[in-house]
């Protein structure tokens, strides 16, 4: 079996993956004409064309100005749905899915109405795929942690169906630390805790997400390579890392593909594992980001990256037993 057929069939956690930034630009152009609202490209070329980023900042302009068309329930659903039809065909077996609530309530969308769609957007994926997901409900870091605490009080009557909270959005200027309170709140209610640390923020801030947020898994994590003591840390405490290739060069946290420290994560004894972030906007989903770093990697390396994606999820002992076994039943096939 080539590699090709190899990273296709191999049972997958996605455990990196942004809702809003899985909205394609056809979607967006059909939800835009379904809710009459007018977005500022004149065709769905010109949006890609758009898709051309820096730095993570770029990015964020144009991904909260896509979700602008985001305004029923019906629309959360069917962005779901996408993403688990094109989850599904890559072998994603699992996902566990951040969304952005403030995104939509500070354009007068209700909580209620992202959250019930993406939540049927879920079921339906179960039942058309049988692909399990969770909902992890990230803060915007660019905001004030006040505006979280009342996220997650809006939360309150989901928070059954909520499986963690997390910390996204613009990183350099907005360390970790400004959250520690409302991740405090989270942890006491018993929702698990993963921030995004160390994609363009340093090492320093990697620190804050363990011991302030005191994360269950690290998001991104790259830069914490520049510093031994807290890599071995890593290794030692078997933090998970859930690292996005596309992304990494897409935002030059990585200048080339070739460069990319997946490999070295491995050597080093990380828990890393390869996602797809905003698939939309950085030019894949996750089959596209293993194949993105194939060359650096060898097969037991691709195994050991899925086995990976279910150690370090949030499902229960069993399950991940039972999806590690999947991975290495497929790989003794393969052979």
């Amino acid at each position: 079996m080539n590699l090709d057929s190899f990273i296709a069939g191999l049972p997958k956690a996605e455990l990196h993956i942004h809702i809003e930034g899985s909205l394609e630009p056809e979607m967006a152009f059909a939800l835009a004409r379904r809710n009459r609202v007018s977005i500022p490209f004149p065709t769905v070329e010109a949006l890609r064309d758009a898709y051309s980023f820096s730095r993570l900042q770029d990015f964020l302009d144009i991904y909260y100005q896509g979700a602008q068309v985001l305004l029923t329930e019906e629309d959360f659903h069917d962005l779901a749905l996408a993403y688990f039809d094109q989850a599904a065909a890559d072998g994603v077996v699992h996902a566990e899915m951040f969304f952005d609530p403030q995104t939509h309530t500070a354009r007068g969308v209700p909580f209620q109405v992202v959250a019930d769609g993406l939540l049927a957007g879920m079921a339906a994926a179960k039942a058309k795929h049988g692909v399990s997901s969770k909902l992890i409900l990230c803060f915007l870091r660019h905001l004030p942690e006040d505006d979280a605490f009342a996220t997650l009080k809006a939360a309150e009557p989901w928070l059954d169906r909520i499986a963690g909270v997390g910390l996204d959005s613009s990183e350099l200027g907005h360390p970790p630390e400004n959250f520690a309170r409302v991740f405090a709140a989270a942890g006491d209610i018993g929702l698990k805790r993963v921030a995004h640390a160390g994609e363009e923020g340093p090492p320093a801030y990697v620190v804050q997400a363990l011991d302030v947020l005191h994360v269950d898994r690290l998001d991104h994590g790259n830069r914490a390579l520049e510093d031994d003591a807290l890599t071995a840390r890593l290794a030692r405490e078997a933090m998970t890392l859930t690292v996005c290739p596309l992304s990494n060069h897409k935002l030059c946290v990585v200048d080339d593909l070739a460069d990319h420290p997946i490999a070295r994560m491995l050597r080093l004894g990380l828990r890393a594992t390869i996602n797809s972030d905003d698939p939309a906007f950085f030019g894949g989903y996750i089959n596209a980001n293993y194949r993105a770093v194939t060359d650096l990697l060898t097969r037991e390396d691709l195994i050991t990256l899925a086995r990976n994606s279910f150690l370090g999820s949030f499902l229960g002992p069993e399950d991940i037993a039972r999806h590690v076994a999947a991975v290495d039943a497929f790989a003794t096939r393969a052979k």
